[in-house]
C-alpha cells in the first residue's frame, strides 16, 4: 500500500516536472523574439554587424532608444516618433472613453429595455463587426470629407468610435442581459427614469466589463494602422504609421538597433496595459458568463 502510494506520489511529481519543461519551451520559443528585440536595441551598430543575435550586448547603449525617439526617419523627412505617440494617445483615449460610454448605453437598452426589433438591431449591429477594414475605406473616406474631418485627428477619433460601437455594445449587452430585469423593474415602480437606472444601478455594476472594452478598444485603436495611413495626413498620422515609415526607410544605412527600439516603443502601452490589468480582463470576460 505504501509503495503504490509512494509510485503515484512519484508519477505526479515526474508529470509535473514534464509540464513544466514543455511550458519552458513554450515561454522561451514566444519570448525569443521580445529578448531579441530588447537586446538588439540596446546594442551598437557595430556590434550588431559583427556579433551574435541572440547574444547579450557588451557595451549597453540607449542611443538607439534616443534615435528612436527623438530623430526618426519618415519618409522624405527626418522627424521624431514622438509627435507621433502623442497623436496616438490624443486619438485612443477619447475614442475609447466616447465608445465606451455609448456601447454600454446600448447594451443597457438592448438587453433590459425590451421593444420591437430590438434583436434585429443587435443582429446588424453585430454584424458590423465583422465587416472587413477594407470594405468601409471609400465609404468612411467620403463622409469624412462630407463632414470635413478628414486627415485630422478628430476625423480619426469618430472612425474609431464608429468601428467600436459594435464591440462595445455586443460586450455590455452580454453582460447586462445576466443582470435581473426586476431590478429595473423595481427602479420604474420607484419612479426612476431611464438615465436614472443606468446612472445608478448598472454603471456600478458594470466595472467588470468595462475593464474588458476598455483594455480591447485601446488595444485596438493603439495598434491599427489601415485607418491610421488611410484616413491621416503629415502631423496626424499614429504612431503605427510612423514606425512603418521608420522601418522601411531607405535613407542612409539600416539601423536595426534604432528599428527595434521604435517597435518597443511603440509596443510599450499595450505591453504594459496586458501587464497590469490582464487578470482583470479574464475576471470581465467571465463576469457575465453565467446568467443568475
Amino acid at each position: 500500500m505504501i509503495n503504490s502510494v509512494g509510485k503515484n506520489q512519484l508519477n505526479k511529481i515526474i508529470l509535473r516536472i514534464f509540464l513544466y519543461l514543455i511550458l519552458s519551451v513554450f515561454v522561451i520559443y514566444y519570448l525569443l523574439p521580445l529578448f531579441v528585440m530588447i537586446t538588439t536595441s540596446l546594442k551598437s551598430l557595430e556590434e550588431i554587424r559583427t556579433g551574435s543575435l541572440i547574444a547579450l550586448p557588451r557595451n549597453i547603449t540607449f542611443e538607439a532608444w534616443g534615435t528612436a525617439w527623438s530623430t526618426a526617419c519618415t519618409g522624405i523627412r527626418c522627424e521624431g516618433l514622438k509627435p507621433f505617440f502623442w497623436n496616438s494617445i490624443f486619438i485612443a483615449i477619447p475614442a475609447v472613453i466616447i465608445s465606451t460610454l455609448i456601447g454600454a448605453i446600448n447594451g443597457y437598452v438592448i438587453a433590459q429595455w425590451r421593444f420591437k426589433g430590438a434583436n434585429i438591431i443587435f443582429a446588424l449591429m453585430l454584424f458590423g463587426c465583422f465587416i472587413p477594414f477594407q470594405v468601409i475605406l471609400l465609404p468612411m473616406a467620403r463622409v469624412l470629407g462630407l463632414i470635413d474631418l478628414a486627415g485630422s485627428i478628430s476625423g480619426l477619433i469618430f472612425v474609431h468610435v464608429i468601428y467600436g460601437i459594435g464591440f462595445t455594445t455586443l460586450f455590455f449587452r452580454n453582460y447586462y442581459v445576466s443582470i435581473p430585469v426586476e431590478l429595473v423593474k423595481a427602479a420604474k415602480i420607484d419612479g426612476a427614469t431611464f438615465l436614472r437606472i443606468f446612472w445608478s444601478i448598472f454603471l456600478p455594476l458594470s466595472l467588470p466589463i468595462t475593464v474588458v472594452t476598455v483594455i480591447w478598444q485601446f488595444t485596438q485603436i493603439w495598434n491599427d494602422f489601415l485607418f491610421g495611413v488611410s484616413f491621416s495626413e503629415a502631423g496626424t498620422q499614429p504612431i503605427t504609421v510612423a514606425l512603418n515609415n521608420i522601418v522601411n526607410s531607405t535613407t542612409g544605412v539600416k539601423e536595426y538597433n534604432v528599428d527595434m527600439a521604435a517597435a518597443i516603443i511603440a509596443a510599450m502601452p499595450t505591453l504594459l496595459v496586458y501587464i497590469f490589468a490582464g487578470k482583470y480582463f479574464i475576471r470581465g470576460l467571465t463576469a457575465g458568463s453565467v446568467k443568475g
